[in-house]
């Protein structure tokens, strides 16, 4: 038995890249809808060999729909989602609308997948932070052998994490440099063409953007609350694909070797690190593939019990359109859909 699926902000980015995997993933779906607003009605995407035509997301009749993977904007999730559950229909939402509500699990199934037995509460799932997503599917592992204490992260975040105004925003200012043409910021808070921005998302009280603290709670909530984190991000003339430097120290011994050893069988993690040139993964590399990749795995001598590891997904699939059908597969395959069906 097929289930019925809806894409809510399926002209985006990240709905684009849903629809995509979907198809490649062969989720078992009957039927697949694409919503948006008004103004992206009649609009047609792509879903496998076919095509669809836009639905308006406002006023849509979700009662028959099993499973809505929105990716709309966290105002919209807001307003919306819990009127979607209310209609029986699981939401998996992709914005940061609901990641810190106690009463909706933040799921990255490689991490947490028992946490979703909460879904009922609200009939809402949230997906993580693109680059909380990644680091935690890299740390858990490690943390399960040696208990992790503190990390400082630093990442290095591809503009598509803004959406397709950042990735224009950046093409356009690389071209205006070659050409001598003005160049403007309107995304970005500065230039991001040949230049990094250590600044994303809104400052808060302490000094921290609002992104760092995503990390920082995200981590805490799926992984571990006693775990210390620290943060800097930074947003970097890369198209598609997040990195990220993390340093880790552990309450118990853990090597180099034996590190690359855990995390090589670890679902989700594909370690790529030789000590010559090229022998690591780049952003570049990443782009279109599932993998979390690790890297540059080495022991830090300035900490007992200390790590160095090298980070890199394309944030538009593992850290956002992936990991939100990794979940809608994860209640499949916990029979949650089916319940939804029988009721």
């Amino acid at each position: 038995m097929g289930y019925k699926v809806a894409i809510a902000g399926a002209t985006g980015n990240v709905g684009r890249e849903m629809l995509s995997i979907l198809a490649e993933r062969n989720f078992p779906a009957d039927q697949v809808v694409a919503l948006a607003s008004r103004r992206s009605v009649g609009q047609e995407v792509s879903y496998g060999d076919k095509t669809l035509k836009v639905k308006n997301l406002e006023g849509f009749d979700f009662s028959d729909v099993d499973v809505c993977l929105m990716s709309a904007g966290g105002s919209v999730s807001k307003e919306m989602s819990p009127k979607i559950g209310a209609q029986g229909c699981i939401v998996i939402d992709n914005s940061s609308a609901w990641r810190y509500d106690q009463d909706v699990p933040l799921i990255v199934p490689e991490v947490n997948p028992d946490a979703i037995e909460g879904y009922s509460k609200k009939n809402i799932i949230a997906n993580p932070n693109c680059s909380t997503a990644q680091l935690v599917v890299a740390l858990k592992p490690l943390h399960d052998h040696a208990k992790i204490k503190r990390i400082v992260v630093s990442t290095y975040q591809s503009v598509s994490g803004a959406g397709k105004d950042g990735m224009d925003e950046l093409f356009e200012q690389s071209r205006a440099v070659f050409v001598a043409d003005p160049i403007e910021n309107k995304k970005f808070t500065k230039r991001i063409a040949f230049n990094v921005i250590p600044h994303i998302d809104v400052f808060m009280e302490d000094g921290s953007t609002k992104e760092e603290w995503k990390v920082m709670a995200e981590t805490k909530k799926m992984l571990d609350p006693k775990i210390k984190v620290t943060c800097t991000a930074v947003r970097v003339p890369v198209f598609v694909g997040h990195s990220e430097a993390v340093n880790i120290e552990f309450e118990n011994p853990i090597t180099a070797d034996e590190a690359r050893d855990i995390l090589r069988e670890a679902p989700g993690c594909l370690v790529i690190d030789k000590r010559e040139d090229g022998g690591y993964v780049t952003p570049l590399e990443s782009a279109g593939d599932d993998a979390t990749f690790i890297s540059r795995i080495r022991e830090d001598q300035t900490l007992d019990n200390g790590l160095n590891i090298w980070v890199v997904s394309d944030n538009l699939r593992k850290g956002a359109a992936l990991n939100t059908i990794q979940i809608a597969e994860l209640l499949v395959e916990r029979g949650y859909l089916d319940k939804r069906q029988a009721a």
